[in-house]
């Protein structure tokens, strides 16, 4: 990683290092204050502007380490997006409207800033690793003139079609919530992957349909392929599942579900679209699969079930079972995004540069995949109210354990950054110099005119 910065490269990997060790810290500026940042606080900012984190690639980087899946027969991935708040930048470009949950029923869901679209590797876990472990592969801001889904399925497109990667031309599955499971992101993912497969939730007033195949011979006319309607919010409209199971979980302390009963309809499609360019989902024919989870009881745990979709050539390689337990950890990315916001500073750099933002979110990600790599070296260190807690009797090794003991691995392993030298005191600006103030952006607004 060392070698691949282009500039300042003594400065941004100690930064690493104290995101890595500081687990306290409230403010970027703070990483400064860590034993393990031997430069002054300017060099903070100077390594986040100009330490070139574009050009460092995660999947590159992590590739050659991750080891292929041994249960499962597919590399799993995960795509989600997450807003960056700053409803008070005003001199910072190209912010919207974003979604941002409000905690006040009557308020609407949304804040002023940007959206930021990541898609990690969801690997299996090891006896003593914490549920919650990801590989993130790819972040990338989307700006107000992208789609937030598309932006997600580019995401997936570069890592699927780069040749040195481990999963290359092999079974890969990728899970996402309702967002994407619309025509424009499925389109877009399958077109040129026969390998992938697609596991998305759907909304529950949804109109789907039974898939037609096309004839024999050719036809005269474009020939219909949807068929009887199956509207999801009316049971009067469901056919006979094809297929039925039941699986029976552990006992968890938090777990509700005890019973899930998984039902899966063959051969379904979806309305196309023709605007702005034309989408064939005639082309995409899916499985729709309806999960309902149970208590000890015999009731229902929540008050819908569970709508999936399932779409790619290589669908019906995935038993039931497999697109239960995709689908669930696909909740691991939400724990990464709460886990970088409240201890690796994922959203609190304050910058009125939108290109700085966006380094900051890839020297975050950067930082993370650190901790990754040095699980299996870290120590169980519970604080002393900890040790009788379960997970730390077995000795589960969280992100935040990890983040704990790594001050330590440095102090061991030491640190590729060679120490600062004083180069005498800078002359500073001329008396009399004044900044031009920063010009303000409106803030971007995308609704009907």
């Amino acid at each position: 990683m060392y070698q691949n910065f282009t500039k300042r490269d003594d400065s941004a990997m100690e930064l690493l290092d104290a995101l890595c060790s500081m687990p306290n810290a409230r403010s970027v500026v703070e990483l400064s204050l860590s034993p393990n940042f031997k430069h002054q606080y300017p060099s903070v900012y100077k390594a986040i502007a100009a330490a070139g984190w574009k050009e460092v690639g995660l999947p590159a980087l992590i590739g050659q380490y991750l080891a292929p899946p041994k249960e499962r027969s597919y590399w799993l991935f995960g795509v989600d997006g997450t807003p960056q708040k700053r409803q008070f930048a005003y001199t910072l470009s190209d912010r919207g409207y974003v979604y941002y949950p409000n905690p006040v029923g009557c308020n609407k869901p949304i804040t002023i800033g940007h959206e930021y679209s990541t898609v990690a590797l969801l690997p299996e876990l090891g006896p003593q690793m914490a549920k919650s472990w990801v590989v993130p592969l790819s972040t990338r801001r989307a700006s107000t003139d992208d789609d937030k889904e598309l932006v997600g399925a580019e995401q997936i497109n570069a890592l699927l079609d780069d040749p040195e990667l481990p999963w290359y031309e092999e079974l890969a599955v990728d899970v996402g919530d309702s967002r994407y499971s619309k025509p424009a992101y499925l389109h877009a993912v399958h077109q040129d992957h026969a390998d992938l497969v697609t596991i998305a939730k759907v909304r529950s007033n949804r109109t789907l349909y039974h898939y037609l195949a096309p004839p024999e011979e050719k036809p005269t006319h474009r020939p219909a392929f949807k068929g009887k309607a199956f509207k999801l919010h009316d049971p009067d409209t469901h056919t006979q599942p094809d297929e039925t199971l039941v699986l029976k979980l552990e006992p968890q302390k938090k777990r509700r579900e005890h019973k899930v009963l998984i039902e899966v309809w063959e051969d379904m499609t979806m309305s196309g679209k023709n605007k702005p360019k034309r989408i064939p989902m005639e082309n995409y024919p899916f499985r729709l699969v309806r999960i309902t989870c149970f208590d000890q009881d015999g009731n229902e745990v929540y008050s819908k079930p569970w709508w999936l979709i399932v779409v790619g050539q290589r669908r019906q390689e995935l038993s039931l079972e497999d697109v239960y337990r995709s689908y669930t950890s696909r909740s691991r990315l939400e724990h990464f995004f709460r886990f970088g916001k409240q201890k690796l500073l994922l959203n609190a750099y304050q910058t009125p540069e939108t290109e700085r933002e966006e380094n900051w979110w890839r020297v975050v990600h950067l930082a993370y995949l650190m901790l990754w790599m040095a699980l299996p070296l870290t120590q169980h260190l519970p604080r002393p109210w900890e040790r009788n807690l379960p997970e730390h009797k077995r000795k589960i090794i969280t992100p935040a354990i990890v983040q704990r003991d790594f001050s330590r691995l440095i102090s061991q392993f030491g640190s590729p950054a060679k120490d600062p030298k004083p180069r005498g005191k800078s002359p500073g600006r001329k008396k009399g110099f004044h900044l031009p103030p920063r010009g303000r952006h409106p803030v971007v607004y995308k609704g009907s005119t």
